[in-house]
């Protein structure tokens, strides 16, 4: 895992995080982020952190899967003075898109990346909520290469270390702000 370039182990953020036994199936314990959202402070203080990590690679895109990727996605890529593409499930983008097919934890999905989201060259951020076992993300690292564009890094609020997401994103760095051991 990257260090927080502040020293910070995310157990003040952690706190904030609320964890729903059983949903969206049995079995599965949902980490929800929407209370970093409903306290502006945490909100302030997980985008600095995302912020630190991120400005050194110089994206030129960051990049938010849906649906909580756009949760702090946007407001990343305005701090960065970059812009935000967002990859959407398919059939929610209008116009032409490249599609790639991916599995979760807990099914199989598409994503789609708009074609003029992206240009050829650019340095691409890929922000999501939490990283699991990585098929939401390696798919976003697919579209961008699709695109021509040039992936440079990942970063999440949460990552499930246990599931081992990182082994599918080709050696990028990625930066988990609240790491959970296990699943």
């Amino acid at each position: 895992m990257t260090a927080d370039p502040h020293g910070d182990d995310g157990s003040d953020l952690r706190a904030r995080i609320v964890e729903i036994p059983d949903f969206p199936k049995p079995g599965i314990l949902f980490r929800d982020l929407l209370p970093l959202l409903a306290d502006p402070a945490a909100h302030a203080e997980v985008i600095r952190r995302l912020v630190a990590f991120a400005a050194p690679l110089e994206p030129d895109v960051v990049v938010g899967a849906e649906a909580r990727g756009f949760l702090f996605g946007p407001t990343l890529a305005r701090e960065l003075g970059c812009s935000f593409a967002p990859v959407r499930k398919q059939g929610r983008l209008p116009g032409a898109a490249w599609t790639e097919r991916y599995t979760l934890e807990y099914g199989e999905d598409a994503l789609e990346l708009a074609h003029h989201a992206v240009e050829p060259g650019m340095r691409a951020l890929i922000h999501d909520d939490l990283l699991a076992t990585g098929g939401t993300v390696a798919a976003c690292v697919r579209l961008l290469r699709q695109a021509g564009a040039t992936p440079v890094g990942v970063c999440v609020v949460a990552e499930l270390q246990g599931l081992d997401g990182r082994a599918r994103l080709a050696g990028l760095p990625v930066h988990a702000l609240v790491p959970y051991e296990g699943a």
